[in-house]
């Protein structure tokens, strides 16, 4: 091969190389604005999840502090209707008993009459 052949080959090879350097440095730009638009994405992500855990905080704080107690104090109601429920049934339970006594009594009653009789 003649020294004139070898440059030949080395130009042609340079060349290559310069066309896979070329390529390489696009490459290497779309990877960067690739790697700040993932960046400016995390960054908002982050955003959002600090603004999502604020809320959370913000719902666990109403949770603790208004709706137990209110669901409290709705329990106690309850409870107290239901007391005063069995307190205003227990005379009706009276009558009844007072009923069935009276019954039994004009049972009796009418027995004695008829030996009586």
């Amino acid at each position: 091969m003649t020294d004139s052949q070898k440059l030949d080959l080395l130009l042609s090879e340079m060349k290559e190389v310069k066309a896979d350097v070329h390529l390489l440095k696009e490459d290497t730009r779309t990877l960067k604005e690739d790697t700040q638009t993932l960046n400016t994405r995390v960054q908002k992500l982050s955003e959002r999840t600090d603004g999502m855990e604020n809320r959370l905080v913000h719902m666990e704080v109403i949770l603790e502090n208004e709706l137990r107690v209110n669901i409290q104090r709705i329990a106690e109601g309850h409870l107290d209707l239901s007391r005063n429920l069995h307190e205003a049934m227990k005379p009706n339970a009276e009558v009844e008993a007072l009923s069935i006594r009276v019954g039994m009594l004009e049972s009796d009653m009418r027995k004695v009459k008829a030996k009586l009789a």
